[in-house]
């Protein structure tokens, strides 16, 4: 069932989940934590993912397990815009809903959320996501968007 309580514990997992995909000195390491943490934040069952990242210009909508992977670490030359969004490394990641609506089966979220940096700033970034519990009961994003805040620089 979800609530306001897994939601919020959905996203601080997904937070702690950046920070310790970029945590990886070795790329191989931080791949797997990042296919880790996919399959365990991300709904992938028959491709119905919608996943539109940050900073993704080319290939902006991806729907699987090798595409969101590709984002989060790059190194996929079917995605060569890809550098790795998780690699940064982040320090941390924070939530501010601006909002959680819950409508049957699924709960929509939206705001903004904040990717520290070890010297103290911050990458402000607004994002959707549409959240459905599996077969097990865990909490999973089925639609993520994200996009810079008009005007700021990427950096």
């Amino acid at each position: 069932m979800l609530s306001l309580q897994s939601i919020q514990a959905a996203q601080a997992s997904w937070g702690a989940g950046i920070v310790a995909i970029g945590s990886h000195s070795d790329w191989v390491d931080a791949k797997s934590t990042a296919e880790s943490f996919i399959e365990q934040h991300y709904c992938l069952a028959d491709g119905q993912l919608l996943f539109c990242p940050t900073k993704a210009t080319v290939s902006q909508f991806r729907s699987t397990l090798k595409d969101a992977l590709s984002y989060f670490v790059g190194r996929d030359a079917d995605h060569p815009e890809d550098a790795g969004f998780a690699l940064e490394p982040w320090a941390g990641v924070r939530f501010e809903n601006a909002g959680v609506v819950f409508s049957g089966e699924v709960a929509l979220a939206m705001g903004n959320y904040f990717f520290a940096r070890a010297d103290g700033t911050e990458l402000k970034v607004e994002y959707s996501f549409v959240y459905v519990s599996d077969d097990a009961g865990q909490v999973k994003a089925q639609l993520h968007h994200s996009a810079l805040v008009y005007g700021m620089q990427s950096k």
